[in-house]
């Protein structure tokens, strides 16, 4: 391939002492398999808040914390690119779910914020923080455009289209989502490979069955622009790298159905 990329997708513990087990061997994994781009789950960085409707500042701070410490030792992964989302807190007070591009020489730049909230059991995301703007932006890494659909809203296909139409080679979706739903997600994963014509990554968090605290179910993948499953990943195998042609993402966006006008 001559316009190629190696990409990673992994699903990482929820539990704060697995996983840093979990990055330490995710930077064994990079090294290992050469990945030039890393996507990490929602907000992997500290226990999922929204599993609990018991909103509290002190531990959105704490999760703010958390995140900030971890995304300063990201140069440990060895990944020149990695993607993942953090909870902030805007200069107006507003909690919000921050989509970053991080690079060594950069840092983490937001370019995205999480829209569509669920409420619900388990995931009490729109009780926690606030909805982000209407705008869903595009990031880029060298010559490599990425778009991002931050958990929920994967299943707004509309703007899965329309990263298609700006020419997105890879359309990210960082997750959180249960055990008992992952074939649906992995369905709609391919769905919105075929509506964007882009290579489709997803990263999950995961806990063990039996949690208390959290429902997140792992199955990360990576998906063609024709919605053919390249990898995937389980609880013995938490990282999948795939060497994708980005020439064909974007020759992709001219065949059908992504070439039919509306």
């Amino acid at each position: 391939m001559t316009n190629s990329m190696r990409v990673t997708v992994v699903q990482t513990h929820n539990d704060p002492e697995k996983l840093s087990i979990d990055l330490h061997n995710l930077s064994k994994h990079v090294t290992e398999q050469k990945s030039e781009f890393v996507l990490l789950p929602e907000m992997p960085f500290h226990p999922w808040l929204a599993a609990s409707a018991d909103t509290c500042p002190a531990k959105w701070q704490a999760a703010i914390d958390a995140h900030d410490q971890q995304i300063a030792s990201l140069s440990n992964l060895n990944a020149p690119v990695i993607v993942s989302t953090k909870p902030i807190l805007n200069a107006a007070g507003s909690r919000r779910n921050l989509a970053y591009l991080w690079q060594p020489d950069t840092g983490a730049i937001g370019f995205h914020e999480k829209r569509y909230l669920p409420n619900e059991e388990g995931y009490w995301e729109a009780s926690w923080y606030d909805m982000g703007e209407r705008s869903f932006d595009i990031a880029r890494y060298q010559s490599c455009r990425i778009g991002i659909q931050i958990c929920t809203e994967m299943w707004f296909f509309e703007h899965s289209r329309q990263y298609g139409q700006q020419g997105v080679d890879l359309l990210c979706v960082p997750r959180a989502t249960p055990h008992s739903s992952i074939s649906k997600w992995l369905a709609g994963g391919q769905a919105g490979a075929v509506v964007s014509g882009s290579y489709h990554l997803s990263s999950n968090g995961y806990t063990d069955l039996d949690s208390k605290e959290a429902d997140i179910g792992g199955l990360s993948w990576i998906i063609s622009p024709e919605g053919d499953i390249l990898a995937q990943t389980d609880p013995d195998n938490p990282f999948a790298t795939v060497e994708i042609d980005l020439d064909f993402s974007k020759a992709s966006k001219t065949t059908y159905p992504r070439y039919v006008k509306v």
